[in-house]
């Protein structure tokens, strides 16, 4: 369970990475490619910060994390400046993509079609745990 202390301090991060990651994508000349964060868990001591993307095209996602991994303490520099009213000690960052909206779309085209994932589970691949 989260307190509102961690929720905060997510949502915080969120609407500050979404400012930084989008200018940084559009300064970088990638023309075409949405990024967007759905979610940022912080965990109970403040130390680490889960930050979960959704990037459009998804083939290009790959690529996108690994460059984004690689300029980490850029990123994290950053938003301390933004939320150093806020926070004392920025959070370590995590990016993981998230892969959500492309698992209930196989669920929809399955369901769909003529197989069910219902009856058969191994028809959909196992989601990972982040």
């Amino acid at each position: 369970m989260e307190s509102n202390r961690q929720k905060k301090i997510a949502g915080l991060l969120q609407e500050d990475l979404v400012d930084v990651l989008q200018r940084a994508a559009s300064e970088g000349g990638l023309k075409g490619v949405i990024i967007s964060v759905t979610k940022v868990n912080v965990t109970a001591d403040l130390s680490i910060a889960k930050v979960y993307l959704s990037i459009f095209p998804n083939k290009e996602a790959e690529a996108l994390l690994k460059g984004i991994k690689s300029n980490k303490p850029l990123i994290r520099h950053e938003l301390a400046q933004r939320t150093r009213h806020q926070l004392r000690r920025m959070p370590n960052l995590e990016f993981f993509i998230d892969d959500s909206l492309d698992y209930i779309d196989k669920i929809e085209r399955s369901l769909k079609g003529g197989d069910n994932p219902i009856e058969d589970p191994n028809l959909l691949g196992k989601r990972k745990k982040s």
